[in-house]
Order: structure tokens, then sequence, then C-alpha cells
């Protein structure tokens, strides 16, 4: 079997095992979770017990906890997340398509902006280490990575929806029965305060990692030889200096899919971040569990995805397999 080969299985391996481990998790904590999806619909002033009764038995929630796990578990392994409790009982993955598109939509067009972005900030922070550049890109990064993202989401609201220029929509309101390319304005300021939260620590990275590789003795030599400083950077240095970053690329194209949460309630933006704090509200069980299923699951394969390419962009690592 090819080194590289056995490296997936056994990453794939410790993935599967990872979902495992968080299915067990997630069920545990949503059924310590206070009330339940009959409370819910009844409504919290229901003193009618007979009802409330009647509607767990028929909801399930009256069998063994180890019980709902294993079927639950099941149904899960076969694609399917059963039922909405509170959603007219529809399936949880109908609700959920329209909402899962538009997040990733959200988190692919702030990956794609953002990772270039980073790049090209990194490596000029690094060529121009110390310069005026490089302390406005460090005091911006610093700003930056110490807001948390709802304040960002915030200031970008009062300054181009409100106060200041009113050029954009305050909430992006996606309707899923239209096109998304005719609704592009409304994922602008979504977009930005993913893109802003996302670059001082990509770019941070790829700084620190260039100055390094830069120092190196290999670059040194190339110098010697008489390359012109661009090909020194981007035929030597960068493809090197990129593999830490690459790691750090993934976690947060993963953070994006799994830490949009505040940012889509900021926004009124229907995705699976908004549909997670509705589900835990109204003690929709099997959407809450379905959605951190799923975000595992991106996490997880993001991290295989990174180790994948770092073997394949470093020299180093792909002769260690041999």
């Amino acid at each position: 079997m090819p080194p590289l080969l056995k490296l997936i299985l056994i990453r794939l391996g410790l993935g599967l095992l990872t979902l495992f481990l968080v299915t067990v998790v997630v069920f545990i904590a949503t059924q310590a979770l206070p009330g339940d999806a009959a409370r819910s619909i009844l409504g919290k002033d229901s003193t009618d017990v007979a009802r409330y009764e009647a509607l767990r038995k028929e909801l399930g929630l009256d069998r063994p906890v180890v019980e709902q796990y294993t079927s639950w578990l099941g149904s899960v392994v076969r694609g399917d997340f059963g039922n909405s409790l509170v959603g007219g009982g529809a399936k949880v993955t109908e609700l959920l398509r329209s909402r899962v598109i538009n997040s990733a939509t959200l988190v692919f067009l702030a990956a794609v902006i953002s990772i270039p972005i980073s790049i090209v900030i990194g490596s000029l922070s690094a060529i121009w280490r110390d310069s005026k550049f490089d302390n406005i890109v460090n005091i911006g990064n610093l700003s930056l990575a110490a807001l948390p993202e709802f304040v960002i989401g915030i200031v970008l609201v009062l300054v181009f929806a409100t106060a200041v220029f009113n050029w954009l929509p305050s909430v992006s309101s996606v309707d899923s029965m239209s096109p998304l390319s005719g609704q592009m304005t409304l994922f602008v300021l979504p977009v930005v305060t993913l893109v802003l939260a996302v670059i001082p620590y990509v770019s941070r990275m790829l700084r620190a990692s260039t100055v390094e590789v830069l120092e190196s003795e290999y670059v040194m030599m190339a110098r010697m030889k008489g390359l012109s400083e661009s090909r020194v950077l981007w035929h030597h240095a960068l493809p090197n200096a990129i593999v830490p970053t690459i790691q750090v690329i993934a976690i947060n194209i993963a953070w994006l899919a799994g830490g949009i949460v505040t940012v889509e309630y900021l926004f009124g933006f229907p995705g699976i971040g908004s549909a997670l704090v509705d589900s835990v509200a109204n003690r929709d069980m099997p959407v809450v569990q379905a959605l951190c299923v799923l975000i595992a699951a991106v996490y997880v394969v993001l991290n295989l995805l990174a180790d994948i390419l770092t073997i394949l962009i470093s020299p180093r690592l792909r002769t260690g397999l041999r």
C-alpha cells in the first residue's frame, strides 16, 4: 500500500472515530438541555399533563436514552437525520437544505476573498519587515484579532447601512425561493465581517513563517546565485513558508463553517448558524444534532485535506513517506 494512501486511511479512521465521539457528546448534551420539544410545542404555560405525556410518547421522547441514541445513530449512518420535532414533522434534511446552501455560499465567498488577501499581506509584511507598511499591518491585525466578530459586524452596519453611508441592507434576509445571484448585496456585510475576522490570523502566521524561511540557508544561497528577489520569494520561500499556514487556513475555514452563528444572528442571515440558535430555543433536538454533526464533519474533512495538501507541497514530507 502506498504510504500516502496509508496515511489517508489512518487519518480517515481517526476522523470517523472523532465523529462517533462527537455524536455521543452531542446526544448527551442535547439530552441535558432543560425542557424538551413537547414542552416547547405545547408552551411553557400548558398544564395539561396527559396531553404532554401523550405528545412525548408520540415524539419518542419517553424511550430510554440508549435506545434513542442507537436509533438516531443508525439513521445518521444511513444519511437520515430524522424529522423535526417542531417543524411540522418535516425531514431535517429538507428543512436545512436551503440554509446549508446559504451558509456554504457565505463561507465560500469569505474564504475566496480572505485567503488571497492574507497571503499577499503576509508576504509583503515579511519582505518589508519593520517598515511602515509592516507596522501598520501589524497594528491592524492585532486590532482586528482583538475584536469579536459581532463588534466588527456592528461597526460595519453603523458605517455602511445606517448612520454614515446608507449603501447596503443591514439585514441579510436571503429568500430561498429566489436565485442567490440576484441577492448578492445581502451577502456583502456578512462576508466582509468574516473576512476581517480571518485575515489577521492567516496573514500573521504567513508573515512569521516567511520571515523564518527568508533567513534560511537555501534562500541565502538562491540570492547568492543572483536570482531576483521576486523569484526567491515566490519559487523558493513562499512554497515552504505556506506549509504551516495551510493548517491555519484549514482551521479558519472550519471556523467559518462553525463560527458563523453570531454573524448570521447579527445580520438575520438564514443559514445554519441561525438555524442552530432557533432549534436550541425550540428544543428541536434532531435539528441541533444534525447541525452539530455537520459542523464536526466539516472540521474533520478540512483537517484531512490540510494534512494531505501539506505533504504534497512539502518535498521533505513527501520524501519521508517513501
